[in-house]
């Protein structure tokens, strides 16, 4: 193999396994809220939810639609919650925040 194919592979290569490892980071539970706090500005929320092992994962939420919900009284302590989030320096950031019931 000449150089140039050579660091066409390493790169090409080295962009799989980034997105690989992208694609990889999102988690999933459905669980219960088992507390919930809106920050002061309302620019976010802490949720807390209990799946059914009892695991409970402390989730950040910062989309509007969301926090709506939360101000709004749509979402509550109780509900059961499908929820899919990353970890972003070393938060659990929500991507998605829904009522299994629907909302």
């Amino acid at each position: 193999m000449n150089s140039p194919l050579k660091l066409t592979v390493l790169i090409t290569l080295i962009i799989f396994l980034y997105a690989f490892q992208a694609a990889g980071a999102e988690l999933k539970i459905i669980g219960i809220i088992t507390k919930l706090e809106l920050a002061p500005d309302g620019k976010s929320a802490i949720a807390v939810l209990k799946d059914n092992n009892g695991k409970e994962v402390t989730i950040t939420v910062v989309d509007e639609l969301t926090l709506d919900k939360f101000k709004d009284h749509r979402i509550v302590e109780g509900d059961e919650i499908r929820c899919k989030y990353e970890v972003i320096e070393g938060k659990n950031i929500s991507r998605y925040f829904r009522k299994t019931a629907g909302c």
